[in-house]
């Protein structure tokens, strides 16, 4: 039998190894308190430098920060195919607007306002033809073109420089030299090609491959609802082949989606100008009457998702994830933030909304492969 002392002793044994438990229980919940402290001070003083820039940039501007939306856009970025560049979602002409609500990317532009140069995106295509006289100065014609935009934009280099439309009298290793030697000189970051087909891309990076040159990262093609086979079935291949991006324009189509045309060609529409009967021609032929009826039941699909017809055609046009960047065409600051609220729609789009939009549209494509977009 054990004694008094002895069961007093075994007691304070116990109940100092109880607290000596509980105290270290205690240190390591404090540790946990001061580091969950410690991550909450490091976001807070984040934001408060993001919110810092956000705030010198607007001023520069003169726009205050209750005006600025950039916070309730939900702007997303994507990477331009396989490379490091991060651009968002959706891209724009130069326009401060754009720049406040989360764009990073803009396409081509002829002027350039003061902003934070490191923190955008910026893009031009040089274009050239197929004259025979001036093949042997590819070198010459990208340099002088590009420069020449250079000046325009007040830049020093873009990010990226887009060959817009192959010249079938160029050989293609010319091309991609050409391509090469301007990012070598410092003036563009990346190149890409702008409405070439599938074959052409592979060529030109099969070229660059060869002769150890700079390789395409990115084509800008044509994309909306009623124009479907390239961005969805030949451009994933390559993108899961080769690595290039999509960057997509028109999404819609001129126009067309807008929901304008329903009723014919309205006066002061873009169809009714000088230069665009064959847009006026097309709108109104059987196919042209056939899309505004699909059109029509689409409508009824934005209502129900509490969306206009123009935002949710750019939303479907995003729910591609293979898609980089969609290119908008907006006219005034109204349009651009009716298009910018596409991001918020583009949740909404669930698998049943998608396979309701394709019944309706009744084109979609497929391949051999099938790529998850």
């Amino acid at each position: 039998m054990l004694s008094l002392s002895s069961m007093s002793e075994s007691v304070r044994s116990g109940l100092s190894c109880f607290l000596s438990e509980q105290a270290l229980d205690n240190e390591e919940r404090q540790q946990r308190s001061d580091q969950l402290a410690e991550m909450q001070r490091l976001r807070e003083v984040r934001a408060a430098a993001q919110l810092k820039n956000l705030e010198d940039f607007l001023k520069m501007n003169a726009v205050s920060l209750r005006e600025c939306v950039s916070y309730t856009t939900g702007m997303r970025y994507r990477n331009l195919g396989k490379s490091g560049l991060r651009v968002s979602c959706l891209g724009l002409e130069i326009m401060t607007l754009a720049y406040e609500n989360g764009i990073n990317l803009f396409d081509t532009a002829e002027v350039y306002a003061a902003g934070k140069r490191s923190t955008l995106v910026i893009t031009t295509k040089i274009f050239w033809g197929g004259n025979i006289t001036v093949i042997l100065m590819v070198f010459a014609l990208y340099n002088a073109g590009l420069r020449a935009s250079l000046d325009r934009l007040q830049l020093e280099y873009v990010d990226v420089v887009f060959a817009n439309r192959p010249d079938p009298n160029t050989p293609m290793e010319e091309t991609v030299r050409a391509m090469t030697h301007v990012i070598n000189q410092g003036m563009a970051m990346y190149w890409g090609t702008s409405r070439w087909s599938s074959m052409e891309i592979m060529e030109a990076y099969s070229v660059a491959r060869q002769f150890n040159l700079i390789p395409p990262i990115c084509e800008q093609a044509e994309y909306h609802m009623f124009q479907r086979e390239k961005v969805e079935v030949q451009l994933p291949e390559l993108f899961h082949k080769i690595g290039v991006g999509a960057m997509t324009w028109s999404p819609l189509a001129c126009g067309i989606i807008s929901g304008k045309y329903d009723s014919g060609v309205p006066p002061y529409s873009r169809a009714s100008l000088k230069g665009y009967q064959w847009m006026k021609d097309k709108i109104l032929s059987e196919e042209g009457r056939r899309q505004q009826a699909k059109l029509k039941e689409l409508q009824a699909i934005a209502e129900r998702l509490g969306c206009t017809l123009p935002q949710l055609a750019i939303a479907w046009c995003l729910r591609n994830e293979g898609v980089s960047s969609v290119l908008l065409g907006a006219s005034s600051t109204d349009q651009l933030m009716e298009n910018l609220a596409a991001i918020q729609v583009l949740p909404k789009l669930s698998s049943s909304i998608v396979h309701e939009m394709d019944s309706i549209l009744g084109n979609k494509p497929y391949s051999k492969k099938d790529y998850r977009s």
